[in-house]
């Protein structure tokens, strides 16, 4: 991918995400150091925008012995016209490793009836409830908002690039970490990047720089932009479904600590 092989270039990496403009009032904070789970990206459902798409990952951990662990890992993200989407969070594995990363978990959504489903590769359980909103994005998945006045923090435009056929506009978020405070004895600079497209409604590209833990890139890249097969909404035949609704409320009695109501 190009963009990926630039980012690349420039700095090792962050993790994307991607989210919707209308969930700015309520976003998580900014990233602060390389993580072992990196959530990927926000595939926000909303209609009329269907697509598939890779997202990679490129993970730069400091150690504290001086050295550098580098992983990475491909996952797959779609969404249909109705909105529905599809995530997945693959294993990170040494840049030696050859093949798909495994399946570490996978999340269906269906704005239409609300129907959130988690399912988990290595117990072979689909956990289905009903949302009353939205899902919001994971953290770390989409910027946080500046705090105003704060000489520490810095938001700036930075432009416009293209990815596949896609135009993204930029963010960059700077914290300042006060020598007395970053454990180095001078200032450090956290750098965040935002790369969003207005067309998909997701974050293209995240990139994260704290050069006391590391660096992460996140990149959506391999865009085709038409209907996913209907097979990628569907949960394995072989999945053990629960339901973690919690019962409805009457006025027949309810037992004390009810439990979730398998299928």
């Amino acid at each position: 991918m190009r963009c990926f092989r630039s980012c690349h270039a420039v700095v090792s990496l962050l993790l994307a995400i991607p989210a919707h403009a209308q969930n700015q009032q309520q976003m998580p904070r900014d990233y602060r150091g390389v993580e072992t789970i990196v959530p990927g990206i926000f595939v926000t459902p909303v209609p009329n925008a269907p697509f598939t798409a890779t997202i990679e990952i490129l993970s730069h951990e400091n150690l504290p012995d001086g050295t550098v662990n580098t992983r990475t890992t491909t996952a797959h993200i779609a969404r249909a016209s109705s909105g529905r989407i599809y995530n997945e969070r693959r294993q990170l594995v040494p840049t030696s490793f050859k093949g798909e990363p495994q399946l570490l978990s996978a999340h269906i959504y269906d704005p239409s009836s609300r129907l959130n489903i988690f399912y988990n590769p290595f117990q072979h359980i689909a956990r289905e409830s009903i949302y009353t909103g939205p899902p919001a994005p994971p953290p770390n998945t989409t910027p946080a908002r500046t705090p105003v006045n704060n000489p520490y923090f810095k938001q700036e435009d930075i432009g416009t690039q293209p990815l596949d056929g896609l135009t993204l506009t930029g963010i960059r978020k700077t914290h300042i970490i006060p020598a007395a405070m970053s454990t180095t004895g001078k200032d450090v600079a956290i750098v965040d990047e935002y790369w969003y497209s207005p067309e998909l409604s997701i974050y293209m590209i995240i990139k994260h720089n704290d050069p006391r833990t590391g660096e992460q890139l996140v990149a959506v890249g391999n865009v085709e932009r038409h209907e996913p097969a209907a097979s990628i909404f569907v949960i394995p035949a072989n999945y053990k479904i629960v339901d973690e609704n919690p019962p409805e409320i009457d006025s027949s009695p309810q037992p004390a600590e009810p439990m979730p109501v398998q299928k």
